[in-house]
């Protein structure tokens, strides 16, 4: 199926914290669509570091001035989001093969639950590609230097939270 111009996408993730990696894909996607929509998913199951009003000020500080982007947080599932929000097109970053072997798996199970919803695989630079919240978190919490792979109102936020401990 080739994407038009004119039609909308969705990208979900945690975004805990949001990475030049997430904005490198946002980015991609922005060629290839007209508007974009990141969704942070609230996953009770999770406890994400920065708290959810936290990951909504870093996505609109570092991307959120673009009028050809949406933010908001959701809950329950991402093509009940998208078919909710009139979205046809599901964006996912795949770095490595193991992620694209999970979300390969979460796509064609997408695809049962709404089959008029797409899923897109964009890939990263490959400035981003090894890139991963959980990679930053791990950098920061042993006090190595995060200012390449983060906004920097994320690198305050980790200095500022990691200083009161």
């Amino acid at each position: 199926m080739a994407v038009k111009k004119g039609n909308k996408a969705l990208y979900t993730g945690s975004f805990d914290p949001v990475t030049y990696g997430h904005i490198d894909l946002i980015n991609r996607a922005l060629k290839i669509f007209d508007e974009i929509h990141v969704g942070i998913a609230i996953n009770i199951d999770k406890s994400p570091y920065f708290s959810l009003e936290e990951r909504l000020d870093f996505l609109r500080s570092s991307v959120g001035k673009n009028p050809k982007i949406k933010i908001e947080a959701f809950k329950g599932l991402s093509v009940a989001y998208a078919r909710e929000k009139g979205i046809r097109n599901i964006i996912r970053g795949v770095r490595v093969t193991s992620d694209f072997d999970y979300e390969f798996q979460m796509a064609l199970t997408n695809r049962q639950l709404a089959p008029d919803v797409e899923t897109v695989f964009l890939m990263p630079s490959e400035k981003h590609f090894y890139l991963s919240s959980r990679l930053i978190k791990e950098i920061a919490f042993s006090g190595g230097k995060i200012s390449s792979f983060v906004p920097p109102i994320v690198k305050n936020a980790f200095r500022n939270r990691l200083s009161r401990k």
